[in-house]
């Protein structure tokens, strides 16, 4: 069985990576969660959030610098 979290009430925070102009690529996480991340488009704040776990987390940014994902 899924967990489910409540992502009502987190504190979002604008990646470092993402743009400053309007319309650029702007990812949101959280930094409240030991186990996981989450992770939200900036541009659409109702929209889906993708969950990574912890360990997933550094991998995934690895891929994003690196332009592979």
């Amino acid at each position: 069985m899924r967990a489910t979290r409540d992502l009502s009430t987190i504190r979002w925070r604008k990646s470092s990576y993402s743009g400053n102009q309007q319309g650029d690529a702007c990812v949101e996480v959280c930094d409240d969660f030991a186990d996981a991340v989450p992770v939200r488009d900036s541009k659409d704040t109702t929209g889906p959030v993708l969950i990574l776990g912890s360990t997933a987390w550094q991998p995934f940014v690895d891929g994003l610098k690196k332009g592979s994902l």
